[in-house]
């Protein structure tokens, strides 16, 4: 288990054995119950992503969480107003945890969660209004391509973290030869998250 987290006034992160204090004043609760997969908001790379989705405009939004773990950024962008959330996981014990930590928050019937890698994005039609991603930096450069394909031309939004801020320039490259540019950036203990727009 581990000790609830807070993420300003915003969020509130915790497990089924540690509730939050009575004196806690968050707008959001979510609690997570993480098996296997990862994803608690002990990280600061989540932490990042978490306190960005609630600075976005995501009402009514379609959201895509590659490689989501235990859905945290799945269930942070539902209850930040997101209408809906796609996600996939390689591994099947992350896609079985994501379900069943999206049933605890009650957003399971706006959740939708796969087993694979990014090349079952290849079998999905749509685009998203924002893509976001927290996994290791030689993933997201392989995986990148597919990600713009199913992000909105217009207004699109590509969330990244789970790199060190020394990799940045890295992934500022492969998003500028996807046509995107870096329009914000933030750092923490060394990690990194940038978001790209489409030029």
């Amino acid at each position: 288990g581990y000790e609830p987290i807070v993420i300003g006034h915003t969020l509130a992160i915790h497990d089924c054995q540690h509730p939050l204090p009575a004196d806690a004043s968050v707008a959001h609760e979510m609690i997570i119950d993480a098996r296997q997969a990862f994803g608690t908001g002990t990280h600061e790379t989540t932490r990042m992503i978490c306190e960005r989705l609630f600075g976005l405009a995501l009402e009514g939004k379609r959201v895509l969480d590659c490689g989501c773990g235990t859905g945290i950024l799945s269930i942070a962008s539902i209850l930040a107003g997101a209408q809906s959330v796609v996600a996939y996981d390689i591994d099947d014990w992350s896609a079985l945890n994501a379900m069943h930590n999206a049933v605890l928050n009650h957003v399971d019937s706006r959740f939708a969660v796969y087993q694979g890698n990014a090349t079952l994005l290849d079998g999905i039609g749509e685009q998203f209004d924002v893509v976001v991603a927290n996994i290791n930096r030689n993933i997201l450069l392989a995986d990148m391509p597919r990600m713009h394909r199913h992000l909105k031309p217009q207004g699109g939004i590509l969330l990244l973290s789970g790199f060190y801020a020394a990799d940045v320039p890295l992934l500022a490259d492969r998003g500028e030869s996807l046509g995107m540019t870096v329009t914000s950036l933030w750092e923490d203990n060394g990690w990194a998250c940038v978001e790209m727009n489409n030029e």
